[in-house]
């Protein structure tokens, strides 16, 4: 596929590490068992749908913050939903421990673009009107 860096450049690093991540947990949710499957792993994935689909709007959007913040929201509650798989076996603790870190990762870029818009917007707040 595309090159990493090349897609971050494009995308933004948050949006392309969240595609890396969906691309990691398809199959890996795909192996939890059927009982499971459709409740914890529907909403892992949808919610991480979400996450992308706000940092898509924060791409597109001046008003960032409202967003950016969804989507942190949407990592916090993936970060609790891949605890619950893992408590009730649905994956190993390696499993387990990459899902953690790839959502702490991801999160802190979503917290340095919020970071870097909320200056951006207090700088265009402080320009006289024209």
């Amino acid at each position: 596929g595309e090159h990493m860096s090349e897609a971050a450049r494009r995308f933004g690093p948050a949006i392309e590490a969240l595609h890396v991540f969906l691309h990691w947990a398809a199959p890996v949710i795909e192996r939890f068992p059927r009982e499971l499957k459709f409740i914890v792993g529907d909403r892992i994935q949808n919610t991480a749908l979400d996450a992308l689909e706000r940092l898509i709007e924060a791409t597109y959007d001046r008003e960032r913050q409202k967003p950016l913040q969804a989507a942190n929201l949407a990592i916090e509650k993936m970060r609790h939903l891949f605890r619950l798989a893992f408590a009730l076996q649905c994956l190993d603790e390696r499993r387990y421990e990459h899902a953690a870190r790839q959502l702490d990762d991801i999160g802190r870029m979503i917290g340095g673009w919020k970071k870097q818009a909320a200056n951006y917007e207090a700088k265009a707040e402080a320009l006289p009107a024209a």
